[in-house]
Order: structure tokens, then sequence, then C-alpha cells
């Protein structure tokens, strides 16, 4: 392959992966024609992307957008995976797929900067996601205040009940 035809599919990847800096790293060389391609529409169904790559090209072009913690997992047989709501949302749903998929190998990613391995990728997939995050901070944030109006109303309606039933029993 010429330089040329190189740096245009470098280039090519670059702009397939603009703004995104985490991703995971698959194996789907295993898999059927039939099995991918169910597999991919899938993930396009989520906004999920996939891109099979060769190694040494994904790696200048990982390189030229700052993204470096795929170095040591771009080995063999690799296809890029990124997109989604966040980086929780996609391990979850690799994994799924890896879990009914067996011919599909999970080999690694990136978070921040951070790599990780295939035992990296099935913790995050565990780990909380993004929205379930900011739902229990939420009722962390108000559950105080649940408790001051309950503390204000509960004394107040008590009240308000014996003062009705006292005006029941003059009548």
């Amino acid at each position: 392959m010429s330089k040329r035809v190189k740096g245009m599919i470098i280039d090519e990847i670059q702009g397939r992966i603009d703004g995104h800096s985490d991703m995971l790293v698959v194996d789907v060389s295993r898999l059927d024609a039939i099995t991918t391609n169910k597999w991919r529409l899938a993930l396009q169904g989520k906004d999920i992307e996939a891109l099979s790559v060769k190694n040494s090209l994904a790696r200048v072009a990982l390189e030229r957008k700052g993204i470096t913690g795929l170095g040591e997992v771009l080995n063999g047989s690799s296809t890029l995976i990124w997109g989604g709501e966040d980086i929780v949302a996609l391990s979850k749903e690799i994994a799924k797929w890896g879990k009914e998929l067996k011919e599909l190998d999970i080999l690694g990613g990136t978070v921040e900067g951070e790599t990780l391995d295939t035992a990296g990728v099935e913790a995050l997939s565990k780990s909380p996601s993004r929205e379930e995050i900011l739902s229990t901070i939420s009722g962390l944030l108000l559950s105080p205040g649940a408790q001051i109006s309950a503390a204000l109303l509960g004394p107040g309606s008590a009240l308000g009940s014996q003062i009705k039933s006292k005006s029941e029993e003059e009548e």
C-alpha cells in the first residue's frame, strides 16, 4: 500500500473517530458475515459505531488524535468501537454481546487515556451508568428537603386532625 493510500486511510479513521476519546477494541474475526452484519446493525441502532482497522494505521490515527491508551490493545484482528450514551453504556452493550456471541472477543479499551484490559471492560460494564449516578445524586440532594418538610408537616397535620376531632365533638 502506498504512502498516499495509507495517509488517506489514516485521515478517514481520524474523521470517523473525531470527538471520541473513549473506545473499546474487539476481535470479530471469528464471526460469520451474517452475524457480524446483524451485530453492526444492532449497534448502529444504539448510536454505536464499529470500525475494523489495520492496527498500524489505527495506531497512527489514534496518536494524531491524542488517544494513547490503545497501543498495547491493538493486536491481531481489531475493531474499534465508540459512541453510545457514555463509555459505561458502551461497555455494557459490548459485554452483553460478548456473552451472547461466544466468538466475539473483547480485547480492551481506553477510558480517559487509561488502558483497560478485558477484565477492566467487564468491570466497567458492571458500574452504574451516568443516568443511575445522576438519579442517586439527585435523590441524595432532595432527601434532606423531604425530611425537613415531613418534620414540619407532621406535627401540623397531627394538630389539625386533633382540632377537627374536637370541633366534631362539640357539634
